[in-house]
């Protein structure tokens, strides 16, 4: 679904899908660079890699999000997914057993998980994507934030990133996977502002089958 515009006769013409590829292909120019700006980079030439990549990636990202079957609504403003957000974040009635058995059934390399992230005074779920598996020792490694037991425990002594508290590993439900899509985030006093999800969790969010959360 599209928004803010709520009526879509001509949403599938030609020019209707090149004026809204446009506009999502500029709100995230406008986002990744401002992302990059504060970023410190040691290597130059990791810089120009990245710059040099985000033609490709945002383009691939615009399309899809014009393609893309979801029973959530693009911001065509904002390049963003849109849905209403629960009043307290979901991950507190995480259930250990079944968080197990759902990774043991259905882990597999580059599949995109959902990490619950306790951050100072706040919370948020973010998508990471699995790239080592450990069945004998039932445990999984996230592309960001390390090494997970099936069962959701964190397993990383301290957190990569600094501002992180913690994090849990959840099992995939169409609650959780909105609310990592759409950026919801929590503070003490409940709903706070939404935060605008980088490239990479925009384009693991288009993996997902909302049929299966898979």
């Amino acid at each position: 679904m599209l928004t803010p515009s709520s009526k879509q006769v001509d949403i599938f013409s030609d020019d209707k899908r090149q004026q809204h590829f446009a506009e999502l292909c500029n709100a995230l120019y406008e986002r990744e660079l401002a992302s990059l700006s504060q970023q410190k980079f040691n290597n130059i030439s990791l810089l120009q890699r990245k710059i040099a990549g985000l033609r490709h990636h945002i383009k691939r990202a615009a399309y899809s999000l014009l393609q893309y079957d979801s029973p959530l609504e693009v911001d065509l403003h904002n390049a963003s997914w849109q849905a209403k957000q629960a009043a307290k974040c979901m991950a507190a009635k995480a259930d250990a057993d079944k968080t197990e058995q759902w990774y043991f059934d259905n882990v597999q390399i580059g599949r995109c998980i959902p990490i619950h992230v306790d951050t100072l005074g706040a919370e948020h779920i973010e998508l990471d994507s699995v790239d080592r598996i450990d069945l004998e020792n039932a445990k999984l490694h996230a592309n960001k934030f390390g090494w997970f037991a099936f069962n959701g425990t964190f397993l990383e002594e301290s957190p990569r990133q600094i501002e992180v508290l913690n994090a849990k590993l959840l099992k995939p439900s169409k609650a959780i996977l909105t609310a990592a899509c759409c950026g919801h985030h929590w503070n003490h006093r409940g709903r706070a502002q939404q935060r605008a999800i980088s490239l990479r969790e925009l384009l693991l969010s288009l993996s997902i089958d909302w049929k299966t959360f898979k």
